[in-house]
């Protein structure tokens, strides 16, 4: 299997585990796409952009405030919720669930998903 298609899978997987996910972007640290599950009408160009710079700006903000390095950032808002985490400082993982959604259980699957990720990226 290569290195795409196991990426991918961690994609999948983490879809699967969580079905109430809206979209799951895989981007390089710079905001490139690498992998994804989008919601209908998703730009995946411009949602790994947003959510690495989500992830520069947290990084930023930690290190301003003397608070050592970030592994995940969170975004509130009325439609729905992001969480942002760094992938062995060369990629990020963004993972977009509905307003309301179990964000203990995404938080559980995605750290999950986050751990097998550096592995590939290490």
């Amino acid at each position: 299997m290569s290195k795409q298609e196991l990426l991918a899978a961690q994609i999948e997987n983490l879809c699967s585990a969580v079905p109430e996910l809206e979209s799951v972007m895989l981007a390089s640290s710079d905001g490139l796409p690498i992998a994804h599950s989008l919601g209908d009408g998703a730009d995946p160009e411009r949602l790994a952009a947003m959510v690495a710079a989500a992830a520069n700006l947290g990084a930023r903000v930690a290190k301003t405030l003397q608070t050592g390095s970030v592994s995940e950032v969170s975004v509130r808002a009325d439609g729905g919720d992001l969480f942002v985490y760094s992938i062995a400082g060369k990629a990020v993982l963004g993972v977009l669930g509905p307003r309301g959604a179990n964000a203990g259980l995404i938080h559980i699957e995605a750290q999950d998903t986050a751990r097998e990720l550096e592995k590939l990226f290490g």
